[in-house]
């Protein structure tokens, strides 16, 4: 309820920086906004070159399977490495100005929520190129997307406090993702793995969102509630300990950006 009132009481600012967001992301290029479509659509296209020949021929609707990963990864990497450096590049405001330090996080998280709806559509339109049935059990994808959302900003919360006492946390992070891109089975199966790497993969929240994706849209079915619990789980713990390193470290942020 205190988290609502406060987006409320800011409402102006929190659009006006997700409005500053985008204009910063897109400016001085010809296409815009039209690059959230066109990079996981070039992905795809390479990956599917690349792939088919190794991983597609055992796997039913591959280009399909190939979008889910493309789509759940570049949503999860572009909301973290914006959100890294959401205090250090506010420092300006909030330094002088009272206001909520999550506001510049959300407001990211907002942008490429955005930008990831966007590319949604156009994975519908190849779902049904590539003979997807849809059914009502298709709107089981907006739980992960929520989920992954609040991952996301969970997650956020954290990295960007570490990053303003640890400017390191920028570089290290993308050699995570790099890891995560090939950890997260984007471009192959996992069913032959052994047991003790198939663990390994349901610890990796990135592969469980998309696991369960492809099940709702390829497989057609509803994951089981252990799975729902997973995701669940995964984002209240990004959630707490991102917010509690911003309550706890509010006001040495303001000593170090």
């Amino acid at each position: 309820m205190k988290l609502y009132q406060t987006l409320a009481k800011h409402q102006f600012l929190l659009e006006e920086l997700v409005k500053r967001d985008f204009k910063k992301k897109y400016k001085r290029t010809v296409l815009g906004m039209g690059w959230s479509l066109m990079s996981p659509l070039l992905t795809l296209l390479m990956m599917k070159i690349i792939f088919t020949n190794f991983f597609g021929r055992t796997q039913p609707h591959y280009t399909t399977y190939l979008f889910v990963g493309i789509l759940v990864v570049d949503f999860f990497s572009e909301s973290t490495k914006g959100g890294i450096t959401a205090l250090t590049g506010n420092a300006a405001i909030f330094t002088k100005v009272n206001i909520p330090k999550y506001l510049f996080l959300i407001s990211k998280n907002v942008q490429t929520m955005i930008n990831f709806m966007l590319t949604l559509v156009v994975f519908f339109g190849f779902c049904i190129m590539d003979r997807i049935t849809f059914s009502w059990r298709m709107l089981a994808i907006a739980y992960p997307m929520l989920t992954l959302t609040m991952f996301n900003l969970g997650l956020g919360l954290l990295l960007s406090a570490l990053y303003v006492f640890f400017r390191d946390m920028q570089y290290l992070w993308n050699i995570i993702l790099r890891f995560l891109l090939y950890g997260s089975a984007v471009f192959y199966t996992t069913d032959k793995f052994p047991g003790y790497l198939q663990v390994a993969f349901k610890c990796n929240p990135v592969y469980d969102h998309i696991a369960f994706i492809r099940q709702v849209v390829i497989n057609g079915s509803i994951p089981s509630c252990g799975d729902f619990l997973l995701l669940a789980s995964f984002a209240f713990a990004a959630v707490f300990v991102g917010g509690w390193m911003y309550k706890h470290y509010n006001t040495e942020f303001l000593y170090y950006v």
